[in-house]
């Protein structure tokens, strides 16, 4: 047998798919595909390619994506940024399959080219057979999947609500057999948009897609779903799952369901697993989820015989020694493809993990994984069969995957309509367990919970809350254009409220007052209070308000945040109520000195999560969150009294307004000041900035005349007092931390009236934030 055919060689008795390594090269490196690809590696120096062959013979290289490219796939990475600001597209152009005969050592393989330095990764691609378990014992429970909870997850109660029965919505199917002609599927009129189709597994796409949609049509079952607008699949048979993947999401809108019903072998060894695992699969379901397309996905069936120790999320690591599926907080290897994972539990409740199915933190949802009465097929014949024991997390996945539709649809029902949720809400949805149902008590493994969509649809969907936080007086909770650090939402006071809500929530005189409090009092402890409204159709539950301390400062990125505390709001009345939290204390051991303070709330509750901070480390997430994300707000908005400081010696006739000026978080940018007065006719204003601030505006030609005051490093140039003055681009080094003052001057005559002034910081025409002084008459009241 010569090479070529060993690489045709038939399949092995456990899997259809040829395993081979996937390399991944590292962003920007390219190769021509109209040419010898092993050639070309060599001659780029991104590896020796005859020593490997030398050492692995018959090897071949092959692009993993090859169905979108060029402008179509630059339109959908374009369309992922735009609507996910969280995304960060992959360089698709440097996957390559790496083909070896039937008897190459793989893992050897693989880690011989993790060892090239232009190599950002390497790993065995070896597919498993579809999730199902075939050794569970038959159960004829009789669709008690779609009973209420704790048995099932209700979908009997899904179909008396407005489009619980999918009713609009659309299901893409990935994997590689069906008898789509079932007389239980064929009103759908489901079309292979991909790939081709697999005999020995339809019966496996039929029990699937029977679950999720079979017809009502008083014959046979009915599947959770059985109003849904249009059911297609895509095979990766004779093609791949990156690719099949991509077909899908060609043919996808936002809300619509992508069911990943594949698994894989991890690490060359007999351990089955999720597809994500997989890097090359990874980036594609990311791309998938950033578009706004809902991914469920197999979880795996560990090794599908129980002999061994299924699938541990948490403690699995990569060839390369990475725990990407272990979503802890403190571990940054892990990596969220925002699909919803899901695991196989057992049929009878209270529910306990099947044992062969994997667990852990990853882990999003659980479901039925035996006894599962269904559709069945023969290949090539049976369009009217049925089963009492499809099994496995493909059968776990499925009813995930019907939940999904369920909710959709719903939302989609309502009136007014509203907008399908995005992949991660819904997954909150799904995942929550105040709407689900939990496991037994004595699982002692993680697999989350089994949701319940009588308690989705009356808690979530009925009475849906929109939750948020206001930027400024006047925000409606809608992205916006306006100010981003005036909230009259997050204040501080030296002394607790008697009745919060009485005295500055709705119909109190200080409801939309920005001057609440600013000021942290010294050798006590001082008092944080939070409001929030809901805009939503009903009360939000356990809304948790977390607060962060900042210096003064015109950007302020999460990296200068300092953790204040949290406080549960237990109830948010819907109709716009303005609800006060409880006093979040700010203990006078961890109050730095007395002074003005920049404060940070996020809000959220279970449905509708609040960000993580981490997230605002991203530069194109903060400069997007706090005007497009309502949970998120900041407070840099001072009262000071607008006489002179008399105990300042270097500046006797005026008020001194101190802050910062920082760079981004991650690398230098340029960005620029700009300071807007609106103060009397007479008022003058300088801004002192340090030397080396005044040394880069000098490198512009942007420095005017200036004071310079070499013993304490500063200049001071002069600014309209009540226009725009700014100072144009120059370099901020990353983190950096510039000191300024803005030094105010009003006439005496003037100083019975209330003035602000504010100054921004400006990155590509864009503010990113502001600190605003109200200058007021007397003492600034706190």
């Amino acid at each position: 047998m010569d090479e070529q055919d060993k690489l045709q060689g038939r399949p092995n008795d456990d899997t259809y798919d040829r395993p081979r390594v996937v390399v991944r090269f590292r962003e920007g490196v390219r190769l021509d595909e109209r040419g010898d690809l092993g050639e070309q590696i060599d001659r780029s120096n991104l590896g020796s390619w005859r020593k490997l062959l030398g050492q692995f013979p018959g090897l071949r290289v092959r692009p993993v994506f090859t169905l979108v490219r060029g402008n179509q796939l630059e339109e959908l990475i374009r369309r992922a940024v735009q609507m996910d600001r969280t995304y960060k597209p992959a360089d698709f152009g440097t996957f390559f399959y790496i083909d070896a005969p039937s008897d190459t050592d793989l893992v050897a393989l693989a880690r011989t080219l993790m060892r090239w330095n232009s190599v950002q990764t390497a790993y065995v691609d070896r597919a498993g057979p579809p999730p199902v378990n075939p050794s569970d014992d038959p159960q004829r429970v009789n669709q008690g999947y779609l009973d209420p909870a704790p048995d099932g997850i209700d979908a009997e109660y899904a179909w008396t609500m407005p489009g619980g029965d999918g009713a609009g919505q659309r299901l893409v199917d990935l994997e590689t057999g069906w008898t789509l002609d079932h007389e239980d599927l064929v009103a759908h009129g489901a079309t292979l948009l991909h790939g081709s189709i697999y005999d020995p597994y339809r019966s496996h796409g039929t029990s699937v897609l029977g679950t999720i949609c079979a017809v009502d049509n008083t014959i046979g079952c009915v599947g959770i779903v059985p109003a849904l607008d249009a059911v297609n699949v895509v095979s990766f048979h004779g093609s791949s799952r990156p690719n099949a993947i991509f077909a899908a999401i060609a043919h996808q809108n936002f809300g619509e369901v992508l069911l990943l019903e594949a698994q894989v072998y991890l690490n060359g060894t007999t351990l089955l697993g999720p597809i994500e695992a997989y890097d090359a699969e990874y980036e594609a379901i990311r791309l998938a989820t950033a578009l706004g397309i809902v991914v469920i996905e197999a979880g795996g069936n560990g090794t599908n015989n129980g002999s061994t120790p299924p699938l541990n999320m948490d403690t699995y690591t990569t060839l390369s020694g990475q725990a990407i599926l272990n979503r802890d907080e403190a571990n940054p290897e892990f990596r969220d493809s925002g699909a919803i994972m899901v695991t196989a539990a057992s049929a009878a409740a209270p529910h306990t993990r099947r044992p062969y199915a994997p667990h852990g933190r990853r882990i999003d949802c659980y479901a039925w994984g035996q006894g599962i009465t269904t559709l069945e097929s023969v290949p090539g014949s049976l369009t009217n069969g049925y089963t009492a024991s499809f099994s496995g997390t493909s059968g776990a996945s499925a009813i995930i995957a019907g939940a999904a539709l369920s909710v959709q649809g719903g939302v989609a029902a309502q009136v007014p309509p509203q907008p399908r949720f995005s992949p991660r809400q819904l997954r909150a949805i799904l995942s929550d367990p105040a709407t689900g149902t939990l496991p037994s008590p004595t699982e002692a493994t993680q697999i989350r919970v089994m949701p319940n969509l009588r308690r989705i649809f009356d808690e979530v969907l009925h009475v849906a809350p929109d939750i948020y936080i206001r930027d400024f007086v006047g925000d409606t909770g809608e992205p916006h254009g306006g100010a981003i650090s005036a909230s009259p939402d997050v204040f501080l006071r030296p002394t607790l409220a008697a009745d919060p809500q009485a005295e500055f929530g709705a119909g109190s005189t200080l409801a939309d007052s920005a001057a609440l409090g600013w000021t942290a009092e010294a050798g006590q402890d001082n008092y944080i209070y939070v409001r929030v409204k809901n805009r939503g159709g009903a009360a939000a539950t356990s809304v948790v308000a977390t607060v962060y301390w900042a210096p003064v400062a015109t950007l302020v990125t999460a990296d200068l945040w300092t953790l204040v505390g949290s406080t549960t709001l237990p109830s948010v009345p819907a109709g716009d109520v303005l609800t006060v939290s409880s006093a979040i204390v700010w203990p006078q051991a961890a109050i730095p000195g007395p002074g003005h303070y920049c404060f940070v709330a996020l809000i959220g509750n279970a449905a509708d999560p609040a960000p993580a901070p981490a997230e605002f480390l991203v530069w194109e997430n903060f400069t997007t969150f706090v005007r497009a994300n309502n949970n998120v707000t900041w407070r840099n908005f001072n009262v000071e009294d607008n006489a002179p400081d008399a105990h300042d010696p270097s500046t006797p006739d005026f008020k001194a307004l101190e802050f910062i000026a920082p760079g981004a978080p991650d690398r230098g940018r340029e960005m620029a000041l700009e300071v807007v007065g609106r103060l009397p006719p007479g008022a003058g204003a300088l801004l002192e900035m340090p030397l080396v601030f005044f040394r880069m505006l000098q490198a512009r030609q942007l420095a005017a005349d200036a004071i310079i005051d070499q013993e304490r490093g500063v200049a001071r140039i002069a600014v309209n007092p009540n226009r725009r003055t700014n100072f144009g681009y120059v370099l901020f080094p990353a983190k950096s931390r510039m000191a300024f003052r803005l030094l105010i001057r009003i006439p005496e005559e003037k100083r019975d009236q209330t003035y602000q002034v504010f100054v921004r910081q400006v990155w590509q025409q864009q503010e990113v934030g502001r600190v605003t002084w109200q200058l007021q008459p007397g003492r600034a009241q706190r």
